[in-house]
């Protein structure tokens, strides 16, 4: 099923690392950690350090998961599975917000946290109304007031720091493909366009909408849905959300719809791609978890196209897809994963 790897992954959207919590350990974590502000890698606290920001302008979390593990390696003596999960810890995650109870708090303690290392923020935000068709990742905001309050909320904490946001994954897909009753696409697209508009009203914020994948709807069928939900007025698209299509496959249709918006850059999910997809087995099962899969192209803005804005890591590496293949829950940090994608990496 084309989206259905990405649905079972966003399910974990409840579980994104206990994200409110993590923003504001984060925040405070950097606010007490060293960085050189300038174009070479400035270490933190643990080890963990930020990418040279002429190439890799994105945030590392120094507390994500990851980094956690090479902590755990690290104390446990085990220096060479250290070093292979440092290849995650040290590259910069999207952070996802979902939780529709404190946007504002959550998208500050990110925002501030990068600011503090001199650093943008790479924000998700998942929370549209009757998400995911009511399967895996059933929820969302209860209704388009309560969204646009959310949006607000979330712009706010934003504010003027340098922040990138990945927009609603899904959300035109499951109005391409049917699985979002047609009663609802009018106020989608509409909540859609008002989030572009309020974000793109702040100073430093770059939007890129969810424009799908090369196994998915083909371009001619993306154009009315993106137009409808404003992507003229967004800085672009993103490609290959939480998939695993190559970086020249997602090249290739990224080009493909650009051209139906005057060369309309975009963005790259390389986080899982350095593989390509899994075509072994059942095909509703390739996206869960798929054995021998490896990191893709780090997080830069250097890319090979100039119609790539970036190849960002939006979907969390390491963090289980479900429970087959002998993981555990959707979301969660499953180690033996990780170092498979490490392990793999070219």
């Amino acid at each position: 099923m084309y989206r259905s790897e990405i649905r079972r992954r966003r399910r974990s959207a409840g579980l994104r690392w206990q994200a409110g919590a993590a923003a504001v350990g984060a925040a405070l974590l950097i606010a007490g950690c060293s960085s050189d502000g300038g174009d070479g890698p400035g270490k933190t606290e643990g080890s963990i350090k930020q990418q040279p920001k002429g190439n890799d302008p994105y945030w590392v979390n120094p507390e994500g998961n990851a980094a956690q593990q090479v902590a755990t390696y690290q104390k446990d003596g085990d220096d060479k599975n250290a070093e292979l999960i440092r290849k995650i810890a040290e590259q910069p995650v999207a952070e996802w917000i979902v939780d529709p109870a404190d946007p504002e708090g959550e998208a500050r303690g990110y925002a501030d946290a990068a600011e503090k290392a001199d650093r943008d923020a790479l924000l998700v935000l998942y929370n549209i109304p009757h998400r995911d068709c009511g399967q895996y990742s059933k929820g969302g905001a209860a209704d388009g007031d309560a969204y646009r309050t959310w949006i607000d909320g979330v712009a706010k904490g934003i504010g003027d720091r340098p922040a990138t946001v990945i927009l609603e994954p899904d959300a035109l897909l499951h109005v391409v493909d049917g699985c979002t009753p047609g009663e609802f696409h009018g106020e989608r697209f509409d909540l859609l366009k008002g989030a572009i508009e309020k974000l793109k009203s702040l100073k430093n914020t770059k939007v890129y909408l969810d424009g799908g994948n090369p196994g998915g709807p083909k371009p001619d069928a993306l154009y009315t849905p993106l137009k409808s939900a404003g992507i003229d007025q967004a800085d672009g698209f993103a490609v290959n959300v939480s998939n695993f299509y190559t970086t020249e496959e997602s090249t290739a249709f990224g080009k493909e719809l650009s051209a139906k918006f005057g060369n309309k850059p975009f963005v790259i999910d390389t986080s899982r791609n350095g593989n390509g997809p899994y075509t072994q087995g059942e095909p509703d099962e390739r996206w869960c978890n798929p054995p021998g899969r490896a990191l893709g192209e780090a997080p830069t803005t250097k890319t090979a196209d100039k119609s790539v804005d970036a190849y960002l890591w939006i979907k969390r590496p390491g963090e289980s897809d479900g429970e087959c293949k002998g993981g555990p829950p959707a979301g969660q940090w499953w180690p033996e994963y990780a170092l498979g994608l490490a392990k793999g990496a070219k």
